[in-house]
Order: C-alpha cells, then sequence, then structure tokens
C-alpha cells in the first residue's frame, strides 16, 4: 500500500515553476529520502504534502484519500516535524507538546497519556516541567519531535531533523526514526548529511530544478554511475588550484573541494590518471595523498545535479 500518492503536482510563483509536474509515491513502512539542494523544490513539495501551500496542478492522497478532498483525515495521519522549530519558549516541554496534540482532537486522559508517551519516546520526561528556552539544541530538536508524533500519526516528514545539534544527539535522534518506523510509521526524511540519509533509507528521490531525476534504493542509485569512479587527492594547498583546467581533463566529470582535499568523479573507461597527477605537478601543488574511492550517494547527487548538497 502507498501512503503518500503524489500525481502530476505542480507548484508556480508567478512565471516560476518550483515544482513541475512531478510524480512520486512512498510505500507503508518505508523510511523515505528525499533529497534536493536548496532551490530544488524540496521545501514546496514537502509544504504542499502537510497542507501549507495549495498546488497549481495534480493530486496528493494520503493512505488513499485525496488530501483536498479529505483534509482532515490527512492531517491526522501526518506528522510533521520542520527544519524551523515549532516551539514555544515560555511553555513547559510537556504544555508545548499538549498544545499540539490538542490541535488533533486529543482531550482528557487520553491527551495526557500521549503527552507522556511522546516526551518518554524522546527521552524528555524528566524534563517535563522544563522551558525550551533553556534547552540544548539537541532537546529542542528532540522536543519537536515529540510535539509532532504525540497524536500517532501514519506519516511523518522530517526534515533537517539533526541540523545544528551535536554528535551525540544526531545518533538520538536517528535511532528514533528507526524506532518510529518500527513501531509502524512510515516516513519521510530530509536531510543535508548525506551520510545520514545512506545509513537509514529505504528507498531515496532526487529532485532538481522541480522533478524528481532519479529515484530507488542506494544500490540502484549507485548503480546509475557504476562508469565512474572517485579519486581523492590531499593538497598541502589549493591556493593554485584551477578546478576548470581538471574539469578540461579528458573523462573528468566533476570536481569538489573540501578543506585540502580535492575529489574527482571521473569516466572509468578513461585512463586519465597520469595526466591529473601531471597537472597538479605543473601548478606547483605538494600532493600529500592519493586514493580511488567507489561511489557513494554524495556522488551520486553530485554526478546527476552538477552541485552539491549543501550549496546555497
Amino acid at each position: 500500500m502507498n501512503v503518500l500518492e503524489i500525481k502530476n503536482l505542480t507548484k508556480k510563483f508567478a512565471d516560476f515553476i518550483a515544482v513541475d509536474n512531478m510524480s512520486l509515491s512512498v510505500r507503508e513502512g518505508e523510511i523515505f529520502g528525499f533529497l534536493g539542494a536548496n532551490g530544488a523544490g524540496k521545501s514546496t513539495t514537502i509544504n504542499m504534502i502537510a497542507g501549507l501551500l495549495r498546488c497549481n496542478d495534480g493530486s496528493i492522497s494520503i493512505l488513499g484519500k485525496n488530501s483536498a478532498k479529505h483534509s482532515r483525515f490527512a492531517k491526522m495521519n501526518l506528522g510533521m516535524v520542520p527544519q524551523e522549530l515549532a516551539i514555544y519558549e515560555d511553555m513547559t516541554a510537556y504544555e508545548n507538546v499538549k498544545f499540539f496534540a490538542g490541535l488533533y482532537g486529543l482531550r482528557g486522559s487520553e491527551l495526557n497519556e500521549r503527552v507522556e508517551e511522546a516526551l518518554n519516546f524522546v527521552g524528555l520526561q524528566d524534563k517535563h516541567k522544563s522551558y525550551p528556552k533553556n534547552f540544548s539544541g539537541g532537546m529542542k530538536r528532540r522536543l519537536n519531535i515529540a510535539c509532532a508524533i504525540a497524536h500517532r500519526p501514519k506519516l511523518i516528514i522530517m526534515d533537517e531533523p539533526t541540523v545544528g545539534i551535536d554528535p551525540q544527539s544526531r545518533n538520538y535522534i536517528l535511532t528514533s526514526v528507526r524506532r518510529l518506523n518500527e513501531m509502524g510509521c512510515t516516513i519521510i526524511y530530509t536531510s543535508h548529511y548525506m551520510e545520514e540519509v545512506e545509513e537509514i533509507c529505504s528507498r531515496i528521490a532526487i529532485i532538481d530544478h522541480g522533478k524528481i531525476i532519479a529515484e530507488g534504493t542506494k544500490e540502484q542509485l549507485k548503480s546509475i554511475i557504476t562508469n565512474t569512479k572517485d579519486v581523492w587527492i590531499e593538497v598541502k594547498s589549493t591556493q593554485n588550484l584551477d578546478l576548470e583546467s581538471i574539469r578540461e581533463i579528458n573523462g573528468v566529470e566533476a570536481v569538489l573541494v573540501e578543506e585540502n582535499f580535492v575529489k574527482i568523479n571521473s569516466d572509468t573507461g578513461v585512463n586519465n590518471l597520469n595526466k591529473i597527477i601531471e597537472h597538479f605537478m605543473s601548478s606547483h601543488i605538494e600532493i600529500r595523498s592519493l586514493q580511488e574511492k567507489a561511489p557513494n550517494l554524495e556522488t551520486v547527487f553530485l554526478t546527476l545535479t552538477g552541485r552539491k548538497l549543501r550549496d546555497q
């Protein structure tokens, strides 16, 4: 069964087409990764699924029902963990979760039980009387999740739930995502941390310029670029680096610089390693190490979109 079904979805802002005739399905029980660089149309799509934006054309169905015709049903079965924190600093953790859960019609003892359940799930049961203004970034993110799950939605959208937090909090949240999935929740997960998506998502879609340009499991996506390889070159300094000249070397598909590492994606059918090394030597750039790496999800994304996921 498809928990989410999008058909020919289109959204325009004046003459700009943010989402362009998109069709997509998310199956029951999936952790579905939804990837796109800034401006690709990802957030617009998510906001339409959540009912925060109206589409110009197309349809969205949640659990088999059209969300426009059955908006209450859609909202009752959808939980949204937004990228921007949606909590009130001057209300206690308990009051925050109770407020958001109450919006879904929960009342009385059932409401109180659900609030306690959600706080326990995110590990904040001992902070129920505390105020979020005194919380760490990771605790605020966990409270954000509690507010989204107290009504026990079937579909949860998690939009950048680990942005700006410490590694320990990130691991806690990733574990919570898996637990929610094991409890029967279907999850749409977005992140600028490609390793997170590769670790927890069963299927992934990549959006660019408002269109889905690739979709499948990690293995299926990686198979798209099996004719390419990654060469990682660690250099002493990138000061004299000429990226355009490297891109002009026969077989080179893309070049990315991260600190003192130059990542070169190249066609496996072209033996150009000597040319690449020769370029660095002629530019008087000292090579400290060199290694070839198998394609990963970030390589797939870079190859298909031509830009890094965190590009602004």
